[in-house]
């Protein structure tokens, strides 16, 4: 099963990174990286430019709304995710527990993945689909 972990934290939180020497929290995180890839779990791991430098388009009114970076009022800011490859729901949470970026305002959110296969196959979204992920080595 595909779980993402979405890391997320408050402002102040991100703001407090900024004293964080950056090539020990490379360090730190490569470690943390390597250990999954070295399990065979890590599928795929990004980080996300500086919300400032983000981009809303809103949906509430008829024709979306488009603001620039940075958002509005926000209790936690999105900064990255990892998509891994494990066995079970706990298995994700252990790996989300060992994470190096720790503290008050850090949390990671955890969510399967939903698959191809969870969805009405004789839908013709899904086969054109999933005729794309084939095509793509997806599948």
């Amino acid at each position: 099963m595909k779980y993402m972990l979405i890391m997320r934290a408050t402002d102040e939180a991100f703001a407090g990174m900024v004293n964080t020497d950056f090539e020990q929290m490379l360090e730190t995180i490569g470690k943390y990286n390597d250990e999954m890839i070295r399990a065979g779990v890590l599928i795929a791991a990004e980080g996300l430019d500086e919300a400032a430098d983000g981009v809303v388009v809103d949906f509430s009114s008829e024709t979306p709304v488009v603001t620039d970076g940075p958002y509005g009022e926000t209790k936690e800011l999105f900064g990255g995710f990892y998509i891994l490859n494990v066995a079970s729901k706990q298995e994700a949470v252990e790996w989300a527990k060992r994470s190096p970026i720790t503290g008050p305002g850090f949390k990671t959110e955890i969510r399967r993945v939903t698959t191809i296969d969870e969805f009405p196959q004789d839908n013709v979204w899904i086969q054109k689909e999933r005729a794309w992920r084939e095509a793509t080595g997806q599948l």
